[in-house]
């Protein structure tokens, strides 16, 4: 039997929170589980929703996404928080992954997109809409900061490249005729080896590095 995804939206418009619910209905495998206007409200029923993914805004009236995220994650660690983002709020993407999200969408996607982001991160992944990527490349090749560069493989280089480029690790194994356990393998010696925490401040160690070009 098809697990079902139960994802929460916590977003302060609710034309946007109407339009994502009707998206879902037409799902198979996503379904609301619950929904809330504010930040404050989402932690007030953090302990009485079950859901598997939280969508999280940044911008809300009242508590914004980033300390919404931080008070969830101290109440529970293991949720797993997707950032809805606009054009615009670029600024912002650091912070709320430095709170503990694992990861970041347009809202503008297609449903395809959202659909594959949501069960991304659902299956502990973490997930980059690569049109905000470049933001990340002005931002960490402009300071002139750099680290030691460690060597990587040729095979680390091209897993690194496609993990830059917004691919999941199915997409990776499928590219380099290689298994998804061979690319979470590879993904964690690049973490390891680099001495980055998650696959943010591995990207982040990349483009500092000039290793990848987004």
């Amino acid at each position: 039997m098809k697990k079902i995804i139960k994802v929460f939206i916590v977003d302060d418009h609710e034309i946007f929170r109407n339009g994502l619910k009707m998206v879902f209905n037409r799902c198979d495998d996503i379904e609301v589980a619950g929904e809330a206007e504010s930040g404050e409200e989402f932690i007030e029923k953090i302990n009485d929703a079950g859901f598997d993914v939280v969508l999280m805004d940044i911008k809300m009236n009242g508590m914004n996404g980033i300390e919404t995220t931080k008070k969830a994650l101290d109440k529970n660690p293991d949720l797993k928080i997707l950032v809805l983002s606009t054009f615009g709020e670029e600024e912002f993407l650091e912070q709320i992954l430095q709170a503990g999200a694992k990861g970041f969408i347009l809202k503008n996607v297609l449903k395809e997109v959202l659909f594959n982001a949501i069960k991304t991160v659902h299956s502990g992944q973490n997930y980059f809409s690569p049109e905000l990527l470049p933001y990340f490349t002005k931002r960490f090749t402009n300071n002139g900061d750099t680290q030691d560069i460690v060597p990587l493989t040729e095979r680390e280089l091209e897993v690194l490249t496609l993990i830059g480029k917004g691919y999941s690790n199915d997409e990776i194994a499928e590219k380099l005729f290689i298994s998804k356990r061979t690319v979470d393998t590879h993904k964690n010696n690049l973490i390891s080896k680099t001495g980055s925490k998650n696959i943010v401040s591995l990207l982040i160690y990349a483009i500092k590095n000039k290793l990848i070009d987004i």
